[in-house]
């Protein structure tokens, strides 16, 4: 096949794979793509394995997280020909990753490559990417299995990326299947292998690796519908206000939730009656109202992206950790400094909040609270989870419009549930509010742009997983055993 097919393939194959991600779910695809993908690697010349990698990833990307275009124009105010070129550039730097994959080469044994090296190397280029430049770890393949696949098994042993790791796993299994499908034997031992891997998830999802906690608590999920484009307009502050005290005070549960930057002032703006009246409510049902809003330092100098409580419980506060580049801060402004001339982002240079801080002890439980973008970093939510019984994300999705994202970022929720075995609660803007049960699954939801409250009840949990203990660390051992076990004794790679 001449490399321009091969390249064609494969890029086609990169944008298939969106499809194993929500809303489609297709879970088993990637998996499929995935072993595509291994077996033209293993079927090209060491020159264009990177570039096989690259053509891949930018089908992936372009389709997969197209929605960054929206963020930058609809709602960031870029001009379209710049919002599209951005966009662009951004995904072909995603695809890199998959070309340093391609670039690391194959060994001669079709077994090592495809069980270990090309495993290893991918789930480890999804690692790196978690952290490099603050990291944007969106779409690792492991959320794919997000609910339904055996794999999810694997979530609160080895987190996201060992179930990324297992999927590539999967995926040199059946290549080697392909392989030896005119060796019986050999073949049948793929096909087993390949079976035993996933019954074992399936068998891991049933361990109870935390334990029912407490009382179950009365909970009230609010969305408020507040459109991206008009949210921080003057004369929208009242009718805001307005929404969210209507659907407090309508709501008989002991812990009410509403979303990030719920309210368009500071907190310090808010009138003090209209504080006195949510807490008041939250005080006559008996709990707590928790609210995402932008606070400020006293001097003005600093502002933060926060989540404030008020009610029976002593007022908390916890404060956004990761911020988003360019949305929430400006990295390396002197070069990027004339972004600010095109992106109409209110509050675009937070503070970021000290890490460490405590679960919100609301209601009666203890809230290991997340803002946003926050959740997809698991391995950051871990010290406040171990202290916790309930997750909790508030979200400000709209910035996504009515793309896929809204759908992707619920999946990252649902693993970090799965990860850690406890409930999430999910208040967001325009959507998707829910609650997710301590395996991953999706048990009560508000469609999207509509305004309204989901009344629930959330179960605490307490205990550790084994991913809660070690983190992304068994992930990343596993990774580095394998690429051992690849490396043949000359220790070079063809």
């Amino acid at each position: 096949m001449p490399l321009s097919r091969r390249l064609a393939v494969a890029f086609a194959l990169g944008g298939l794979s969106v499809l194993g991600f929500a809303p489609f779910h297709l879970f088993y695809l990637p998996v499929l793509t995935l072993a595509v993908l291994f077996h033209l690697w293993q079927r090209t010349d060491s020159r264009s394995r990177a570039a096989i990698g690259f053509a891949f990833g930018a089908g992936f990307f372009l389709l997969g997280v197209s929605w960054v275009y929206v963020s930058l124009h609809d709602f960031g105010g870029m001009p379209a020909p710049l919002a599209a070129v951005s966009t662009l550039l951004f995904c072909l730097f995603l695809a890199l990753f998959p070309a340093a994959v391609g670039a690391m080469g194959v060994v001669r044994s079709p077994a090592r490559t495809l069980l270990c090296l090309l495993p290893a190397t991918w789930a480890g280029a999804e690692w790196v990417r978690g952290f490099v430049f603050t990291g944007f770890p969106w779409l690792a393949v492991g959320y794919a299995a997000v609910p339904e696949s055996p794999l999810m098994g694997y979530a609160p042993v080895l987190g996201v990326y060992g179930v990324s790791l297992l999927m590539a796993v999967s995926a040199g299994l059946l290549v080697l299947i392909w392989h030896f499908r005119c060796d019986a034997r050999r073949g049948l031992g793929a096909v087993a292998a390949l079976v035993a891997l996933w019954a074992a998830g399936a068998l891991l999802n049933r361990v109870e690796w935390t334990r029912p906690v407490g009382e179950a608590v009365s909970v009230s999920l609010l969305q408020g519908n507040i459109p991206q484009d008009i949210k921080w307009r003057e004369e929208r502050v009242a009718p805001t206000l307005a929404t969210y005290a209507r659907l407090v005070e309508e709501s008989p549960s002991r812990l009410i939730l509403l979303p990030e930057t719920a309210f368009p002032l500071f907190l310090d703006q808010l009138p003090p009656a209209y504080l006195e009246r949510l807490a008041a409510h939250a005080r006559r049902v008996g709990g707590d109202v928790v609210f995402g809003v932008p606070e400020r330092s006293a001097d003005g100098s600093r502002y933060y992206n926060s989540v404030v409580s008020l009610g029976v419980s002593d007022p908390q506060t916890y404060r956004k950790v990761h911020l988003v580049p360019f949305g929430e801060f400006l990295p390396l402004r002197p070069l990027f400094g004339w972004l600010l001339d095109f992106l109409h982002i209110p509050l675009g240079d937070f503070t970021a909040g000290s890490p460490g801080q405590p679960p919100l002890a609301v209601a009666g439980q203890r809230l290991a609270t997340n803002i946003c973008y926050e959740d997809v970093f698991g391995e950051e939510l871990l010290a406040s989870a171990s202290r916790a019984t309930l997750l909790a994300n508030v979200s400000n999705d709209a910035w996504f419009g009515d793309s896929i994202a809204p759908r992707q970022h619920l999946q990252i929720a649902q693993m970090r549930a799965a990860e850690m075995r406890r409930m999430m609660l999910r208040a967001t803007n325009t959507g998707i509010t829910a609650l997710i049960d301590a395996k991953g699954r999706v048990i009560a939801r508000l469609e999207p742009f509509r305004t309204g409250a989901l009344h629930v009840t959330a179960q605490g949990h307490f205990g550790e997983t084994p991913y809660m203990r070690l983190g992304n660390g068994a992930a990343v051992g596993l990774m580095v055993f394998l690429l051992l076990l690849a490396v043949p004794r000359s220790g070079r790679l063809d």
